[in-house]
C-alpha cells in the first residue's frame, strides 16, 4: 500500500476530532481525520441529544400527573413507550445528519476510515498494514463504557448508553447502577415514563455533588420518586432467561431478590485509547494508559502528539471537547509554536428535576486553596417566590467568595432553573467579579433567579462586606 505523508492526522471525528481537523486546516493543507467507527459525534448519537429527548417525554408525563394542586385534572395520562423511544431515534438521527453534513463538507482525500496504531511518534499504521507518516498527531478517540466485575456477565439484558435508546419500547422494571450524571439523568426519566426503577451506588456520591448537606437534601429529594441508595451493597447480578436478577441489602435491612427487565450500566466512561499502542510513542503514561498532557496547550510532553476531548480523561463534557479540540488543532497546525488556549471557568448541569449544577472552584478544591479564607452564602428555594408559584420550590443553592477580596469562586447547586442560574454565575467567574459587582446587576421580579441574588447577599453578609440581612424577605427589590 501507498504510504500517506501529512502535516497533521486526527485520530477521531467526534466534537474533539472535528474542532481540532477546522483549527488545524486553518494552518495546513495537509491533514487527515482518521476514523474507526460511524461518524457522528458521543453527544449526538448516545449522549446528551438522544437523553434529553427521553428527559422531555419524561418532563411531559410528570406535569400531567402532577396538575392537581394547580387545580387542573388529567385524567387517563398513559405512556406509549414504542412512540417515545421512536420520537427519540427520530430526532437522534436528525442531529447525527447535522454532524454527517459537516464530515461530507470535508474532501474525501482528507477522510480515512480505518483503525490505526502508533509505529512511533510520527508514524501510524492501518490495520490493513497502510503507514501514515505525520509530523503532528491529535489524539481524540473520545471514551467508552465502563463496566464493574460485577455487571460484566451480563449479555442480552445489559444497557448501557450506546445501546439504550434502541429499545423498540420502554421496559417494565430497570436496575440502574451508578448514580452519576448519566445514570441519575435516565433512572429519573425512565421512571417518570413509567418504568419501575431501582438505582445502587457505590460510596455515596450523587450526580457528582460535592456539598454534603446538597448532596443529602437531593437523596432524600430523589427517594421520595424512586429507590436510591447511593451506598449499596449488592451481592450478584445474574441473567436469566427473561432479565436479570439482583440480590441486595434493602435499605430496610434485608436482604432481597430482585427480577428486572434490564440493567442500566452507568458506571462511567474511560478513554478510548485501548488499540493505539502508545507505548511504542515514548511518552509518559498514566495508569489508564493516558499520555501525560498539559492540560492548557493539550501537548503530550515535549512531544508533537496532542490529545483533546473525552480521550483525554480531563472534563468529559462536549464544550470542554470542543475547546480542546481547537486548542490542540491549533497547535498542531502551529507546531513547533505551542500556544496557551482560553480554558474556560468549569460548567456542569445534570439535568435531573431538580437539577443540578456546579460553576467554578468546588468545595474541595476551595477548601485546598482558600482554606480559612472563604465565606459560604445560602439560599433555599422552599419559599423562593416564582419557584413557589410554578410548584418548583425543592433546592439549595451555596455561592463561594474569597474573604478580603470578595472575590467570587464558584458554586453548586441542587434547584430549579440551575442550568440558567449555572451559566449567570459562569460567566461572572470568568470575568472575575465580586460578589459586590455581581450584585450590581439587574434581576427582575418575578424569577428564579431571584433566589441567585438572596445567596450572594447572604454571601456577602458572611464577607462583613454587606449590611444586615432582612428575615423573610420575599425577593425583596434592588433597594432593600
Amino acid at each position: 500500500m501507498t504510504p500517506i505523508h501529512v502535516d497533521v492526522a486526527i485520530i477521531g471525528s467526534g466534537t474533539a476530532g472535528m474542532g481540532a481537523y477546522r483549527a488545524a486546516r486553518a494552518h495546513t493543507d495537509a491533514v487527515l481525520l482518521i476514523e474507526a467507527g460511524a461518524y457522528g459525534t458521543t453527544c449526538a448519537r448516545v449522549g446528551c441529544m438522544p437523553s434529553k429527548l427521553l428527559i422531555a417525554a419524561a418532563e411531559a408525563a410528570h406535569q400531567a400527573r402532577h396538575a392537581e394542586p394547580f387545580g387542573v385534572h388529567v385524567q387517563g395520562v398513559s405512556i406509549d413507550g414504542a412512540a417515545v423511544m421512536a420520537r427519540v431515534r427520530r430526532e437522534r438521527d436528525r442531529f447525527v445528519e447535522f454532524v454527517l453534513e459537516s464530515i461530507e463538507s470535508i474532501p474525501q482525500a482528507e477522510r480515512l476510515t480505518a483503525r490505526v496504531a502508533f509505529q512511533d511518534a510520527n508514524t501510524l499504521v492501518t490495520a490493513q498494514g497502510q503507514s501514515i507518516h505525520s509530523q503532528r498527531i491529535v489524539v481524540a478517540t473520545g471514551s467508552v463504557p465502563v463496566l464493574p466485575p460485577l455487571l460484566k456477565e451480563l449479555h442480552q439484558h445489559l444497557l448501557t448508553n450506546e445501546n439504550i435508546f434502541e429499545l423498540p419500547a420502554l421496559p417494565k422494571s430497570l436496575a440502574v447502577f451508578g448514580p452519576g450524571v448519566l445514570g441519575m439523568e435516565l433512572g429519573q426519566a425512565m421512571n417518570r415514563l413509567g418504568v419501575s426503577v431501582k438505582m445502587f451506588g457505590v460510596g455515596g456520591g450523587i450526580a457528582g455533588i460535592r456539598d454534603p448537606a446538597i448532596r443529602d437534601y437531593a437523596n432524600q429529594a430523589f427517594n421520595e420518586e424512586f429507590y436510591l441508595d447511593a451506598s449499596a451493597q449488592v451481592k450478584s447480578v445474574s441473567e436469566t432467561a427473561t432479565g436479570v436478577e439482583v440480590h441486595y441489602l434493602h435499605k430496610d435491612g434485608n436482604w432481597k431478590t430482585e427480577h428486572f427487565d434490564y440493567v442500566l450500566a452507568a458506571t462511567g466512561r474511560a478513554p478510548y485509547v485501548a488499540g493505539l499502542e502508545l507505548k511504542n510513542t515514548g511518552l509518559e503514561l498514566d495508569k489508564r494508559g493516558v499520555p501525560v498532557f498539559d492540560r492548557y496547550t493539550l501537548r503530550c510532553g515535549n512531544s508533537s502528539i496532542f490529545i483533546a476531548g473525552d480521550a483525554s480523561n480531563d472534563i468529559p463534557l462536549l464544550h470542554e471537547a470542543a475547546d480542546q479540540g481547537r486548542i490542540a488543532g491549533e497547535n498542531a497546525g502551529l507546531y513547533p509554536d505551542v500556544l496557551s488556549g482560553l480554558r474556560r471557568t468549569p460548567l456542569a448541569v445534570v439535568f435531573t428535576e431538580p437539577q443540578v449544577m456546579s460553576v467554578g472552584l468546588h468545595l474541595d478544591q476551595i477548601e485546598q486553596h482558600f482554606k480559612g479564607r472563604y465565606a459560604v452564602g445560602l439560599v433555599s428555594f422552599e419559599d423562593q417566590g416564582r419557584s413557589r408559584v410554578m410548584l418548583r420550590n425543592k433546592g439549595i443553592l451555596k455561592v463561594y467568595a474569597e474573604q478580603g477580596s470578595g472575590l467570587f469562586l464558584g458554586a453548586e447547586m441542587f434547584g430549579p432553573a440551575a442550568e440558567h442560574i449555572g451559566h449567570l454565575l459562569a460567566w461572572a467567574a470568568q470575568q472575575r467579579m465580586t460578589v459586590a459587582e455581581m450584585l450590581e446587576m439587574p434581576f427582575y421580579h418575578p424569577v428564579i433567579e431571584e433566589g441567585l441574588r438572596t445567596a450572594l447577599r447572604d454571601l456577602q453578609h458572611e464577607l462583613h462586606m454587606g449590611s444586615e440581612l432582612i428575615p423573610r424577605c420575599m425577593d425583596c427589590g434592588p433597594g432593600a
